[in-house]
């Protein structure tokens, strides 16, 4: 079966090369010419060191004949670009075509989840979203992983735990879109506080109270919003916010370490521009949704206050014993 990928980021690959062990046929895509020559030429993604690609995963720059015949089309690319991919995808996308949805997140300015974002563009009901505890480079490496599968579509379902699920992926179905998707974009934003505890010598059982107290507001949140609030015990939700708050592979976890630490601007403003770091990207959307909702969750005010306001990140010590 022919499986496209639109993403060539480390994530994008790590699932490429399960679609590989599962003997599909792997067209991914990117937007550069020059990393998809790169890739090409070396076979090796920068992010997933000592993994080498599959020669036979083609890797190109032409959308079109990425996603043509495909039966499943996956979308791995950071939220910021979820608009400008479901757009192009738009113009080929065929009804007999399902999509899954990789990347986590909310849109900027719109506050609209990934989910929202393509459905905006495409009026699909053949779509669900993976979410779960999944580094890159453990997909990778083939260790076995768990991973929560959204949709209300049982067709869409059946067919990407078909294509994806083997002896090391497991992959567990929930309707709760809405759940999901507020588990994997807020899960990054408290990862950035857990790294500021990191940051401050603080130790895994301050971090811990960290984790239990956002998992309670996440879980309220969830269900202010209309989800369900078991979600909070899901793959997507306690298993990918434990592995990202306490994980120095997280990059939301080390930007958060930086500022505890009390790393120089020009330290931080350097890992900022080199890095992808989704919670800050979430961050200002979080807090723009949560106010336009008129929800009230403390600990995101906190952390905006923190990197955008420069409020100390002891005010975290306070308001964890003061909540």
């Amino acid at each position: 079966m022919k499986v496209s990928i639109l993403g060539t980021g480390a994530y994008g690959i790590s699932l490429g090369l399960i679609l590989k062990e599962n003997n599909h046929d792997v067209y991914m895509w990117t937007k550069f010419d020059e990393e998809a020559n790169y890739l090409n030429q070396t076979r090796v993604s920068p992010n997933l060191k000592g993994i080498k690609i599959n020669k036979d995963i083609v890797i190109s720059t032409d959308f079109e004949n990425t996603v043509k015949d495909s039966e499943l089309i996956i979308i791995a690319v950071p939220a910021a670009f979820v608009n400008d991919v479901s757009c192009e995808l738009k113009n080929y996308l065929k009804d007999n075509q399902h999509v899954c949805i990789a990347s986590k997140g909310i849109e900027r300015n719109t506050c609209l989840f990934v989910y929202d974002v393509f459905k905006k563009n495409i009026d699909s009901d053949k779509v669900g979203i993976i979410s779960g505890p999944t580094f890159a480079i453990d997909v990778a490496k083939k260790v076995p992983i768990g991973l929560s599968l959204a949709t209300k579509n049982m067709e869409t379902a059946n067919l990407i735990k078909n294509t994806l699920q083997n002896n090391h992926v497991k992959l567990r179905h929930t309707e709760d879109i809405l759940g999901v998707e507020i588990c994997g974009s807020i899960k990054n934003v408290i990862a950035i506080a857990s790294g500021m505890l990191d940051g401050m010598n603080l130790p895994i059982s301050t971090q811990a109270m960290l984790i239990t107290e956002s998992l309670n507001d996440i879980k309220e949140l969830i269900d202010t919003l209309g989800g369900d609030k078991k979600t909070i015990l899901s793959f997507a939700g306690f298993g990918d916010i434990l592995l990202t708050c306490t994980s120095v592979k997280s990059r939301n976890f080390t930007f958060g370490k930086l500022i505890g630490s009390k790393a120089n601007k020009d330290q931080i403003n350097q890992y900022i521009e080199t890095t992808t770091i989704e919670g800050l990207y979430t961050l200002k959307s979080i807090y723009q949704l949560l106010n336009d909702k008129k929800v009230n969750m403390p600990i995101i005010d906190l952390i905006y206050d923190i990197i955008y306001n420069d409020k100390p990140a002891e005010e975290l010590l306070t308001f964890l014993i003061t909540k």
